[in-house]
């Protein structure tokens, strides 16, 4: 990380005025922090670090993040105080078919078997998606944002502990060849928590992709590279270099909803952040503001929205535009408010799906892995990154190409793709994105200005996460850190699961006595990072103590 942080001398600019105005990173490894600083510190925007952030999340966070995924994207523009967001999901290839994750009696292939198969992966969006980004708001060249990744893919980085742990996985994505090859020692054993990994195929694709710009990944060689690879059994998929030619990143406003006296703006579908929104509208129907993380109460109105966001957003996102999503009708405050007093005192069975639309939908089968990385970059102009990104899951499909692991991002979509007759919303269907989880968060002010940004991984749990964070930050007033440190709560259906045991005392009987029991064993990974802007211009940021995720400020530095 030393290394890294300096390598920021050999990225530096002609002369300038000093800035001023703090600016910070919250990241889910040091490393990507260190990168990420050494790009704000050589006078790049929060659209460059991001650049570099992502880069180096590929080479050390590899079993959640990477070049060969997607993501989305919010950045706020201090200057004009407008939020734009970003979409870069994979999408499906126009070979992809509705029946493809069914085998042959029409049933849905086991989750294992369609990770694994070639057609679980769509055309990667997050170079493409930041490219897009640093067109607009960038401020260094685009070649230089990759220095201190490849350097450090090169000369090698100390392989972290959830690294480690993930590699010497005895089931799943690690033990397929490609991971095994990838991450192993000399001796062809697993690489160990501690060790050096050095990455010279990562670091050639990069400067490859530094040299040609952010469609370097949809073109030839690598293009090519990665068809080929899908098109290997098992299960070979239908990517083709129409596919990749015909990809762009979505740009466009983002959606933004009232909470208290904020502003919370999410990525519009597929990204599930307007669910994020609806449970927000719904708790501001209850008193959860009044009490606090020791009231049983508060956690009971938490689970409760939580369900009535789930049973929702399962039901009704998706694509945007393939189907109708009914984005105004489930933020409309009579609907919120009809859904909101379906709140008792007591749990009661699963919610049912609401109306918010004269639409109908077939019941949603999506299978959602629990992998994924968020960060959030504050350059000192005041422009704010918030980005949320994945492979999927862990390793995504569990092949690579040129040092990275491609996606096995398609298996988000419901593998049933008619249920009783009618089409679920979030079936295949070529050149579709799959509804995402995924929900970066920016705050804003009553005057518009940007005052916290955050986001987490953990698949579906993503939208809780996030809820219990923003309620812990905004309505109990904690410090962001408390406010991530709170126990994870994941209600959904007809079931509770989460922190049990760190409830506070007499929390989980008080849940108990109003039907929920809090059960352990999911949910219990979030990767939460945020930053909070003070009146003052200073940046205080936060990491999950879940994870092995940090934050840290950028000491004022003159650029010479």
């Amino acid at each position: 990380m030393r290394l890294i942080f300096l390598l920021a001398a050999s990225l530096l600019a002609a002369c300038t005025a000093p800035a001023t105005r703090a600016a910070g990173i919250a990241a889910a490894n040091p490393y990507a922090v260190e990168a990420g600083l050494a790009v704000l510190a050589a006078g790049g925007s929060a659209a460059d670090a991001a650049v570099a952030v992502q880069a180096m999340l590929g080479l050390v966070e590899p079993q959640s993040s990477g070049i060969g995924g997607g993501a989305f994207l919010l950045h706020y523009d201090a200057a004009t105080k407008k939020i734009t967001a970003f979409d870069g999901r994979e999408a499906a290839p126009g070979g992809a078919t509705p029946g493809m994750f069914l085998d042959a009696n029409g049933e849905p292939l086991s989750y294992y078997d369609a990770v694994m198969s070639g057609r679980s992966t769509g055309v990667p969006g997050a170079v493409a998606m930041l490219g897009s980004v640093h067109a607009r708001h960038g401020a260094l060249p685009w070649n230089r944002l990759f220095e201190p990744v490849i350097r450090a893919a090169e000369d090698g980085v100390v392989v972290p502990k959830r690294m480690g742990r993930f590699v010497n996985e005895d089931d799943g994505q690690a033990r397929e060849p490609d991971v095994r090859a990838l991450y192993s020692r000399a001796d062809g054993s697993p690489l160990q928590a501690g060790d050096t990994f050095r990455n010279p195929a990562y670091a050639e694709t990069l400067s490859l992709i530094a040299r040609q710009g952010p469609r370097a990944l949809l073109e030839p060689p690598l293009r090519d590279r990665i068809i080929a690879r899908t098109h290997a059994g098992p299960g070979p998929g239908t990517l083709a270099a129409a596919d990749f030619d015909a990809y762009q990143p979505r740009v466009g406003e983002a959606l933004c909803g009232p909470y208290l006296v904020y502003v919370v703006c999410v990525p519009p579908p597929p990204s599930s952040g307007v669910a994020l929104l609806q449970m927000l509208a719904i708790l501001d129907r209850t008193d959860i503001a009044a009490r606090g993380p020791s009231d049983p109460q508060a956690w009971f109105l938490f689970a409760m929205a939580s369900r009535l966001m789930y049973a929702d957003r399962d039901q009704w996102v998706a694509d945007p535009e393939f189907v109708p999503v009914p984005v105004e009708g489930l933020l409309d405050p009579g609907y919120v408010a009809r859904r909101a007093a379906l709140i008792g005192p007591v749990a009661g069975p699963a919610f049912p799906v609401g109306d918010p639309a004269p639409i109908r939908r077939g019941t949603d089968a999506t299978v959602e892995a629990a992998g994924t990385s968020h960060f959030v970059v504050w350059d000192r102009a005041g422009n704010v990154v918030s980005m949320t990104t994945t492979v999927e899951s862990l390793f995504g499909s569990g092949r690579a190409v040129g040092g990275f692991m491609l996606n096995n991002q398609l298996t988000d979509f419901s593998f049933r793709p008619v249920v009783e007759g009618v089409p679920a919303a979030n079936a295949v269907a070529a050149g579709k994105r799959p509804r995402s989880s995924m929900a970066s968060v920016i705050v804003l002010d009553a005057a518009g200005r940007a005052v916290a940004a955050l986001g987490s991984p953990g698949g579906s749990a993503i939208l809780a996460y996030n809820a219990k964070t923003l309620v812990g930050l905004l309505a109990w007033r904690l410090p962001l850190q408390e406010a991530i440190n709170l126990p994870n709560v994941i209600a959904r259906g007809g079931e509770t699961f989460g922190e049990a045991a760190k409830l506070a005392p007499g929390v989980a009987e008080g849940l108990a006595a109003r039907g929920i029991v809090v059960k352990p064993g999911r949910g219990e990974e979030s990767g939460l990072h945020g930053l909070v802007i003070g009146a003052d211009g200073t940046v205080t940021g936060a990491a999950d103590p879940r994870r092995e995720g940090a934050w840290r400020a950028l000491d004022p530095i003159s650029r010479h």
